[in-house]
């Protein structure tokens, strides 16, 4: 091979550069969306969508496909998007309450495009969401089902063990703490000011997974006037990774007497129950916070304890566990629906079927293309809560870890509901979402 042959000509360079910089190009062009209403949220049989715009010569990259699933199961509606003249739209009417989830795909079928196409785009829209109900009826015996299990935790003694631990900033004291719970240990940090004096307090439940907790969770709080307790979810040392299997919410899960979720929504009670107890709580304000399944452990202990006088929760889990039977995705744990045992236990821990006992405000945000925790399952346990409840929508959120960016509006929003009830005010939920706008 002589040395000519191995470089290339300019002319084949140069057309080589200009091929690359049209596929870049080409994976530039993903089209912007914007909903016919900002909040995402349409009324029965109102005329849903979003208005598409592309920069107008992106040729074959301008055209695209796209499905419309309801409840992120049931495809209703697919059909193109041709945006070559630089605008288009996706609408659709529903004459039920649902939540609707979009895939927009790339049309190109282009060989030299195949690698450039723009990613799937995701969109979320809710019909009358405040007329979701329970895809399954709740079992005859849940509410004595739980009497007798809260019951007898309170027969259990508490036994606080709380050992003096460093790495507390100033002017605030840490502990880890341990309890003992009805066949298992709550374990977790709880921090307070360095001072006396009563407290408002805080307690923070875990998103799914097996992780050491980080101390700064209640230190940060603390700092801030809070009495504070983050509540490992599972009966282990909270500075400790180790020692719970990955796969825990499959333990026990075709029996509710055996159900990973028993004991740990015990524990989630019983943490109540302690910070109730101290002295330095100040008697009126116990919030209790979390994400995800931390969110769905809020919820649930929001039901089983009335010393709870708000809830504040992201994207919470484990609502409506049986909708993959009826139309709707579940999401978290993720239960396999075929199997008929998992199902009919799944109803005694769904937070759908616990809302109808919360009696506190409550704050929920929720991510209109979340497939962790799905949205319809999030509107419904709501929806059974009898008392004032409030929805932070964020119409372009999928679960808080995957899009970040787009929980701004969450962000603000719980913070001011927080320095609200930590400064001695009464949050009175903003429903709002419950009327189309």
């Amino acid at each position: 091979m002589t040395t000519r042959q191995c470089v290339p000509s300019r002319r084949g360079f140069l057309a080589a550069v200009f091929v690359f910089a049209a596929a870049v190009a080409a994976r530039a062009q993903s089209p912007a969306f914007t909903p016919f209403r900002a909040s995402g949220i349409y009324d029965l049989g109102e005329r849903a969508g979003w208005t598409a715009t592309l920069a107008p010569g992106a040729g074959e990259a301008a055209r695209f496909t796209y499905v419309i699933r309801r409840n992120n199961r049931v495809p209703v509606q697919s059909g193109t998007l041709d945006l070559t003249g630089g605008s288009g739209t996706i609408e659709i009417t529903s004459s039920e309450p649902a939540m609707l989830y979009v895939e927009v795909l790339s049309a190109s079928s282009s060989a030299a495009e195949a690698d450039a196409r723009p990613k799937p785009i995701h969109l979320g829209a809710a019909i009358a969401p405040w007329k979701l109900q329970p895809s399954a009826p709740k079992p005859a015996d849940f509410d004595t089902f739980w009497a007798a299990k809260v019951k007898a935790l309170s027969e259990v003694p508490m036994n606080p063990a709380l050992a003096p631990t460093p790495g507390a900033p100033a002017g605030v004291d840490l502990y880890t703490v341990k309890l003992d719970s009805l066949g298992s240990h709550v374990q977790g940090y709880l921090a307070k000011p360095a001072r006396e004096g009563k407290f408002p307090a805080l307690v923070v439940f875990q998103y799914a997974g097996v992780y050491a907790l980080r101390t700064k969770t209640v230190t940060d709080r603390a700092a801030e006037g809070w009495l504070a307790f983050d509540v490992d979810s599972h009966d282990m040392p909270p500075d400790q990774s180790e020692g719970v299997g990955r796969n825990y919410p499959t333990i026990g899960y075709t029996d509710r007497e055996t159900s990973y979720f028993l004991a740990m929504y015990l524990r989630d009670t019983r943490a109540i129950d302690y910070i109730a107890s101290r002295p330095d709580w100040d008697g009126r304000t116990i919030v209790i916070t979390g994400t995800s399944m931390g969110g769905q452990q809020s919820l649930v202990t929001a039901a089983l304890n009335r010393k709870v006088t708000a809830v504040i929760v992201n994207e919470p889990a484990g609502a409506d566990l049986n909708g993959d039977l009826h139309g709707r995705k579940a999401g978290y744990p993720n239960y396999p629906s075929d199997n008929a045992r998992v199902m009919e236990t799944a109803l005694y821990f769904d937070p759908v079927n616990f809302a109808s006992r919360i009696q506190a405000p409550v704050l929920a945000g929720i991510g209109f293309i979340d497939t962790t925790a799905p949205p319809a399952g999030i509107f419904t346990a709501l929806n059974q809560i009898p008392g004032p409840k409030e929805v932070v929508g964020m119409v372009e959120s999928d679960h808080n870890n995957r899009t970040p960016e787009k929980q701004g509006a969450w962000v603000a929003r719980s913070k001011e509901v927080m320095d609200l009830i930590l400064h001695g005010g009464e949050y009175k939920p903003d429903q709002s979402w419950m009327r189309v706008r």
